[in-house]
């Protein structure tokens, strides 16, 4: 797919206004990822020192161990701050912290054998901790982010194991699904290169169907994060394809063999189109026909979701279709330039007889004047008439007459008698 400026893109595609949902379970890391966009993308772009450690001061905790550091939703910071990236460009950003769903083995939620009662400003009287966190989270996913990061584990950063994550892991991922917000996932892990991991990512993006990101969410860099950023701006939805085909195709009836079949494909390849990654597998669905030589994406535009795909179709299938319209085989370069001489000399006739059948359709009479190629000019003659002298020129050329008559024919064949005469059928 063409290269594009993801941060021009998301400008475009938000407003200019970017809100990252930082969303997933419980103690999977959601707080260290946002410490580290924070401070290697928001910090350094503020420039008043007493702003800056507002800022700095109002970051979400986050720490090790089993106990849960968030208690509500965050913004942060307070207020969205403007970061200047590249020849120009600037994006608001503000980044949303939240509880996340319940984790089996997360501590801080429960006093006793009961859940902690907690006061929230959605309701009047306390609601349990976990029925806050959730409604918070969903708030975070439906009403506040522009897009979506879920950030899960292994089961490496915390003693928790992996699988107390999965459920309220997949409850999130179907929240974001169900209302087609965009959105990646990055599984935080001490050992995110290691092939346990490489093999859980695949597994997840198999169930899940959306990036699934290894990373070690204390230790990301700037790259890192630009890579998750704009893994979730592939995860936009698609709204128009546009298949730019070669004009002599355009050119064919909607019944030709060629186009129905190239239009055909077309429409089979672009129906699996849901959002911008799925692009690639369309151009290579639409590559593989027999009479397609290459399809190329011309321009791929984030803002709207649009994106324009040129198809060329091989040589085979153009001298195909031409040795159809013209009733001779021509199988190459060479025996199209042969064509196209015997077509130059025969539009030269048709052009000198054109008027003249036209008049005979019109009037039943046509005349064929000579052209000055076809005039025989004589010497010029010197004439004497009285005093006077003059110049006689002479020139002579075929003229063809063209007359517009009808035949009549009429055929009586002796078949026998009368009687064999009935048993033919008239």
């Amino acid at each position: 797919m063409e290269s594009f400026d993801i941060f021009q893109d998301i400008a475009e595609r938000t407003g200019g206004d970017i809100y990252i949902g930082v969303v997933g379970p419980m103690r999977a890391g959601k707080s260290t990822f946002i410490r580290r966009f924070m401070e290697l993308f928001v910090i350094p772009n503020i420039t008043g020192d007493y702003d800056r450690q507002r800022t700095i001061d109002a970051m979400p905790q986050a720490g090790a161990g089993k106990t849960v550091m968030t208690v509500e939703p965050k913004f942060v910071p307070e207020e969205a701050v403007p970061i200047d990236l590249k020849d120009n460009l600037s994006l608001n950003v503000r980044v949303i912290d939240c509880t996340g769903y319940p984790v089996e083995g997360a501590q801080g939620y429960i006093e006793g054998d009961e859940t902690r009662m907690v006061r929230t400003m959605w309701y009047e009287e306390p609601i349990p901790f976990t029925e806050a966190a959730e409604l918070g989270t969903e708030k975070v996913i439906m009403d506040h982010s522009t897009i979506g990061i879920v950030v899960t584990t292994d089961g490496t950063i915390v003693d928790i194991p992996r699988e107390n994550y999965v459920e309220p892991e997949r409850k999130v991922v179907q929240k974001l699904q169900e209302i087609g917000k965009p959105f990646v996932i990055v599984l935080n892990s001490t050992d995110p290169y290691s092939k346990h991991v490489s093999d859980l990512a695949t597994d997840m993006e198999e169930e899940y169907g959306v990036p699934v990101i290894p990373a070690n969410c204390l230790e990301l860099t700037h790259d890192d994060i630009i890579l998750i950023i704009e893994q979730v701006l592939y995860e936009f939805p698609v709204t128009e394809i546009t298949v730019r085909v070669p004009r002599w195709i355009q050119m064919l009836s909607s019944t030709h063999w060629l186009k129905s079949t190239i239009q055909a494909n077309i429409n089979a390849a672009v129906d699996s189109v849901k959002r911008i990654r799925d692009i690639d597998s369309c151009v290579m669905s639409l590559s593989v026909s027999d009479y397609v030589d290459r399809v190329e994406v011309e321009q791929v535009k984030m803002s709207t979701g649009t994106a324009t795909l040129r198809l060329e179709a091989t040589d085979e299938a153009f001298f195909k279709v031409l040795s159809e319209r013209v009733g001779q085989n021509v199988m190459d370069k060479a025996d199209l330039l042969g064509l196209l001489n015997e077509l130059v000399v025969a539009k030269k006739t048709h052009d000198k007889f054109a008027l003249a059948l036209r008049e005979l359709e019109e009037t039943g009479y046509g005349i064929v004047e000579p052209t000055l190629e076809d005039m025989q000019f004589e010497e010029p003659e010197m004439v004497r008439q009285g005093r006077n002298y003059g110049v006689r020129l002479s020139a002579r050329g075929p003229v063809i007459h063209l007359i517009k008559s009808e035949v009549e024919a009429e055929v009586s064949p002796l078949i026998g008698s009368e009687e064999q005469l009935s048993l033919i059928h008239i």
